[in-house]
């Protein structure tokens, strides 16, 4: 994990993929928990370049998904990078706390019902 100070840069973001609803809910409640969070210990993020596989993998034909992109300085619950799936995914132990989101936006579903858009960080 990079130290407190460190600039936020493209290699830095992480991501999470929600539910529109889930989004708002959290927005009501002052943090938010994803369902794995109780199911298994944490909420499942990404790294953008990873995104678009865990989408199509777990959320094809959603036409209500959010990017969260969260800056990991921020956060106040533990971050672990943990092998998934023949790869490092980070993984949060814990709710996550809405300073550490620093931007929200749809991601959107192409007209053959896959995810193909590689999402940019709001830098």
């Amino acid at each position: 994990m990079k130290q407190p100070n460190e600039k936020l840069t493209h290699n830095n973001w992480i991501v999470h993929l929600c539910r529109s609803e889930d989004w708002r809910a959290a927005l009501d409640k002052g943090c938010y928990q994803a369902d794995s969070l109780a199911e298994v210990g944490f909420i499942h993020c990404s790294r953008p370049e990873q995104v678009v596989g865990v989408a199509n993998r777990y959320y094809q034909g959603r036409t209500d998904l959010l990017l969260l992109w969260i800056d990991p300085n921020q956060l106040q619950a533990e971050l672990r990078w943990e092998a998934a799936d023949n790869d490092t995914f980070p993984h949060l132990y814990g709710a996550l706390n809405l300073e550490a989101v620093r931007a929200v936006e749809g991601f959107p579903l192409d007209s053959d019902g896959y995810f193909h858009i590689q999402p940019e960080p709001p830098l």
